[in-house]
C-alpha cells in the first residue's frame, strides 16, 4: 500500500469522493438505508478525504459546528461534532481513521471549538477511547446499529 495524505475536501471531486467512500461502507456494507446515509448537513459541513499518493479515496469523515452541532451536542455551540468516519476495507488497519480524526480536530481547533462529540458505533469504542475520546450516555440504536456518544476536549 502506498503512502496516503488527508485533506479537507474542498472542491466537487473530494467531495464526489467522500460521498463514494460513505456509500461503499454504509451503505453497501453495514446496510444502512441510503436516504438516511445523505442528509443536509453534508452541504455545510467540513468533509475530509484521505487518499493514496494515486488519487485513489481511502477514507472521510466530516464536522459539523455551529447550529448544524448543536442539536447533536446538547446545544453546545464550541463543541463540534465528528460523524460519518468511513474507512475502505482495503485501507483499514493502515492509520488511516486516526489520520481522518485527527483532521477533523483540527478543523475543530481552527473553528475555535472546544471539544469534539461523536456518535460511535459500540465495535469502534475502543479505537475512539485510544484517541482520547470518552463515553457517556447510555447505548442507543441509530439506522439499526447500537452507538454510544463520546466527547473528547481539544
Amino acid at each position: 500500500m502506498s503512502p496516503f495524505s488527508v485533506r479537507v475536501a474542498e472542491d466537487p471531486a473530494d467531495r464526489e469522493a467522500c460521498f463514494a467512500v460513505r456509500k461503499q461502507v454504509f451503505v453497501v456494507e453495514q446496510g444502512v438505508p441510503q436516504e438516511i446515509e445523505y442528509d443536509s448537513y453534508d452541504a455545510g459541513a467540513v468533509h475530509v478525504l484521505a487518499v493514496r499518493d494515486d488519487g485513489t479515496p481511502l477514507g472521510t469523515g466530516r464536522l459539523l459546528h455551529g447550529e448544524a452541532a448543536a442539536a447533536k451536542t446538547g446545544g453546545d455551540a464550541s463543541v463540534g461534532s465528528l460523524g460519518r468516519l468511513a474507512v475502505t476495507q482495503e485501507a483499514r488497519g493502515l492509520g488511516v481513521g486516526v489520520a481522518l480524526v485527527r483532521a477533523i480536530e483540527d478543523a475543530a481547533r481552527a473553528r475555535g471549538l472546544a471539544a469534539v462529540d461523536l456518535h460511535a458505533q459500540t465495535h469502534a469504542l475502543g479505537f475512539y477511547e485510544r484517541l482520547g475520546y470518552e463515553a457517556y450516555g447510555p447505548e442507543y440504536v441509530e439506522a439499526g446499529i447500537p452507538h454510544r456518544a463520546m466527547r473528547r476536549a481539544l
